[in-house]
């Protein structure tokens, strides 16, 4: 099954809104259907009524990653059980299209568009796939990004479980801010140990006269 591909359902929509920067991508019809990315027939039956429902699954699932990151496993896996039980997923064996050398269908297992409506439908695979990724690769693969004030969601899928930020771009950014701190901090220091060498020289050519 196609664990990275599912997952990312979750990430795409959680991302679709920055808290701490008050941006929230995810306000019509259209941008509901964008996050189903090549999924077209699914996403054509998006409404203007999931733009409310898809919001309420994205607070969800973030709660999920805020859990995850900050340790607490128990109430991530629940959490999102909650989202399991709630929207049920309909897997089948899919060849699609795709064949082998010898012309046979490269069987896999697929999980099916939900009938109900494009809220059910996305949710149903993003809960399913964050699920697979979390058992798979264990509670702490999934965070939040620490280059504040970002805070997007990611999955870790380094060899080390190393991964912090959500991007180059925030990882970048965040060891530059690191950096100039640094450099403060020298600075400071360079000045403080400064003042401190002239006020010792001072008083010592007061004691000598």
């Amino acid at each position: 099954m196609e664990l990275a591909y599912y997952s990312d359902y979750a990430v795409r929509l959680v991302n679709s809104e920055e808290p701490a920067r008050g941006k929230d991508s995810l306000t019509s019809v259209d941008a509901v259907r964008d996050l189903f990315g090549v999924n077209q027939s699914a996403a054509r039956r998006a409404t203007d009524a999931d733009v409310t429902r898809f919001r309420s699954v994205r607070g969800r699932l973030r709660a999920v990653f805020e859990a995850a990151d900050s340790g607490d496993e128990t109430l991530a896996v629940d959490l999102l059980n909650s989202l399991l039980l709630e929207f049920p997923v309909s897997p089948q064996i899919s060849g699609h299209d795709h064949r082998d050398d010898d012309g046979r269908p490269l069987w896999h297992m697929h999980l099916a568009d939900h009938p109900s409506n494009a809220t059910a439908g996305f949710a149903a695979i993003a809960a399913m796939g964050l699920a697979f990724h979390l058992t798979e690769y264990g509670v702490d693969r999934l965070g939040l990004c620490e280059a504040a004030p970002c805070r997007n969601a990611y999955l870790d899928t380094s060899t080390n479980r190393s991964r912090r930020y959500c991007s180059d771009r925030c990882a970048t950014r965040a060891n530059v801010a690191a950096y100039r701190a640094r450099k403060r901090l020298e600075a400071d220091r360079s000045h403080r140990t400064g003042l401190a060498a002239e006020n010792t020289q001072r008083t010592s050519a007061k004691g000598v006269r």
